[in-house]
C-alpha cells in the first residue's frame, strides 16, 4: 500500500480520530531492534521471570525438557505474531480498527473492550511487580519502618505510587519516548541478569551442579504424564504472550517493513526465550544451593545475595524492564481500544488515563486478593477469554478476504460498506466467538477438562477460526470486492 492509498478520504467521526488512522509508510520509524526489545522487555519483566522460573519446579519434568517446552512456545508465538502482525504492517492500522473487517465497524468494540479489560488488569499487576523493584531499592538505602495494609508495607505503597506516576509521565511523552526507553531497558536488563547469574554461580561454587541435577531430576507434586506436562508448559507460555499475540498490530503498524517485523520476532522470541530460560534455570538452581529453597522472584534473590551495588543496579534495571513492557503491552492497547469506543470524545491519551486509573485499583489488590488464584491458572484463564479472536482475525484476513481489505470502508458506517454487515455487527463472528470461548474457558475452569487447561489458548484460537470459516462460507461469495 502506498501513502496515498492509506489516506482516508471520507471521515466518519464515530469511527475515526488521528490515533486510529493508518500510519503512512513514510512516517514509520520502528525496525527489527524495536520489535526485538518489545519481546525482550516482555520476557525479562519480573512477572515473566517468576513465571519461567516456576515452570522449572512445578511440573516434575527434567530441566532440559522444561527449557525445550519454553523454547517451542517461543517458536509458536513467533509464527502466530507474524500472521497477526502482517496486515497492520501493510495497512498501518491498530488492532481495534483491523478487527472491524471481521466483527463489523461497530462489532469491533466488543473484542476491543475485552482486550482493554485484560490489558488494564495486566497493567495493574505489572505495576505492582515493577514497584517491588523500587521497594527493594528504597529499603536497601533507607530501611523499612514495617507495618502492612492489603499485603503491602508503607514502602511498598510508596513504591507502587511512584511507579504508577512514572508510567503515566512516560506515556504522556508519546510513543517515540517509549520506544527509546525500551531500546535501552531491554539490553541493560540482560547485562544485570547475566551478572546476577555469575554472582549466584560464584557464591554457590561446587554446590551449583548438584542443585541443577536436583531440578533436572524432575521432582515435584505434579501427577500428570510427562507429555501432558510438556504440553502444559508450552501452552502456559503461549498464553502468557496471548494478549500481545492478538493485538500485535498495535506495534507492527509502526514497523517500516515486514522483513523488519519478522527479524525482530525471530530474535526476540525463540532465541531470546532460549537464552533467558537458561539464565533462569541457573539462577533458580543457585538459590537452592545457597538458601536451601528455590526462589522465583528476582527481588527476593537480590535481597538474599546481599550486595548493595548489585541491589541498586538490579532494582533500577528490573523496574525499567517491567515498566517498558507494561507501557507497550498493557497500556497502549487499552488506550487504543477505549479510543475506538468513542473516537470523537476519547483520544489515545484520555484512553490511557482511564486505563491507569482503573489499573491502580487492580494493582493495589494484587497481593491480598488476585494473586491467590495462582499464576498459571491466572495466565491461562485470561488468555482463554480472548483466544477465539485470534483465529477469527487470521482466518478472515488470509482465507476469507485473501489479504485484501478496503481501508476506506474500515472508517465508514454507510450501510453499503464492506464491513457494515447488520447495523455494523457481524453476527456470524459473534457466534463463532461464543462457541469457541465457551469451550476454551471450560478447559480452564471445568474440573473434568482440567487436562486441557495448559493449552486452552490454542484450542480457543483454533476453534474460533474454524467456526468463523464455517459460518462465513455461505457469505464469502457475496463479499464486496476488497482493495
Amino acid at each position: 500500500m502506498t501513502d496515498q492509498e492509506l489516506e482516508i478520504r471520507h471521515i466518519d467521526p464515530r469511527l475515526y480520530n488521528d490515533d486510529l488512522a493508518p500510519i503512512k509508510k513514510g512516517d514509520r520509524s520502528w525496525g527489527w531492534f524495536e520489535i526485538f526489545n518489545v519481546w525482550s522487555n516482555d520476557i525479562q519483566s519480573l512477572f515473566g521471570y517468576t513465571l519461567a522460573a516456576s515452570l522449572f519446579i512445578s511440573y516434575g519434568l527434567n530441566g532440559w525438557a522444561v527449557m525445550a517446552a519454553i523454547i517451542l512456545a517461543g517458536f509458536v508465538v513467533m509464527g502466530l505474531v507474524n500472521l497477526s502482525g502482517r496486515p497492520s504492517v501493510k495497512y498501518g492500522v491498530p488492532f481495534p480498527v483491523m478487527i472491524r473487517a471481521s466483527m463489523g465497524v461497530h462489532g469491533a468494540n466488543f473484542p476491543a473492550m475485552l482486550r482493554a479489560i485484560i490489558g488494564i488488569f495486566w497493567y495493574g499487576v505489572q505495576t505492582y511487580f515493577a514497584s517491588t523493584a523500587v521497594a527493594l531499592l528504597i529499603t536497601s538505602l533507607f530501611g523499612d519502618p514495617g507495618g502492612s495494609w492489603l499485603g503491602m508495607s508503607p514502602v511498598g505503597w510508596l513504591s507502587f505510587v511512584i511507579v504508577w506516576v512514572f508510567q503515566m509521565a512516560l506515556f504522556w511523552a508519546g510513543i517515540e519516548r517509549i520506544k527509546h526507553f525500551l531500546n535501552w531497558a531491554g539490553p541493560l536488563v540482560y547485562v544485570v541478569m547475566v551478572a546476577l547469574m555469575l554472582i549466584v554461580w560464584f557464591k554457590a561454587g561446587s554446590d551449583l551442579l548438584p542443585a541443577v541435577n536436583t531440578i533436572f531430576s524432575g521432582q515435584s507434586d505434579y501427577q500428570g504424564s510427562a507429555i501432558g506436562a510438556f504440553l502444559a508448559i508450552t501452552g502456559t507460555m503461549i498464553a502468557y504472550f496471548a494478549a500481545v499475540v492478538i493485538n500485535f498490530g498495535d506495534f507492527s503498524r509502526f514497523v517500516k517493513s515486514e522483513r523488519d517485523m519478522k527479524l525482530g520476532n525471530l530474535l526476540g522470541l525463540p532465541l531470546n526465550v532460549a537464552f533467558f530460560s537458561f539464565i533462569a534455570l541457573i539462577i533458580t538452581a543457585g538459590t537452592l544451593a545457597l538458601f536451601g529453597e528455590t526462589l522465583t522472584n528476582p527481588s527476593d534473590i537480590i535481597a538474599r545475595v546481599d550486595s548493595l551495588p548489585l541491589t541498586l543496579i538490579a532494582a533500577i534495571t528490573f523496574f525499567a524492564a517491567t515498566v517498558g513492557i507494561n507501557l507497550v503491552a498493557n497500556f497502549i492497547p487499552p488506550a487504543y481500544d477505549l479510543a475506538n469506543l468513542f473516537p470523537s470524545k476519547i483520544s489515545f491519551r484520555i484512553g490511557g488515563l482511564i486505563t491507569a486509573l482503573v489499573a491502580f485499583v487492580v494493582g493495589a489488590m494484587w497481593v491480598a486478593v488476585i494473586s491467590q488464584i495462582g499464576i498459571a491458572g491466572f495466565v491461562n484463564a485470561l488468555g482463554a477469554i480472548i483466544a477465539p479472536f485470534y483465529g477469527i482475525i487470521v482466518v478472515d484476513y488470509y482465507l476469507v478476504r485473501r489479504q485484501r481489505l478496503n481501508i476506506q470502508d474500515m472508517f465508514s458506517a454507510a450501510p453499503d460498506g464492506a464491513y457494515h454487515y447488520v447495523k455494523g455487527w457481524n453476527k456470524r463472528a459473534i457466534g463463532a466467538f461464543a462457541l469457541a470461548a465457551l469451550f476454551s474457558i471450560s478447559s480452564v475452569w471445568v474440573p473434568a477438562l482440567e487436562a486441557l487447561g495448559g493449552y486452552a489458548w490454542l484450542i480457543g484460537a483454533g476453534l474460533g477460526g474454524l467456526f468463523y470459516f464455517l459460518l462465513m462460507r455461505t457469505q464469502s461469495q457475496a463479499l464486496p470486492e476488497q482493495g
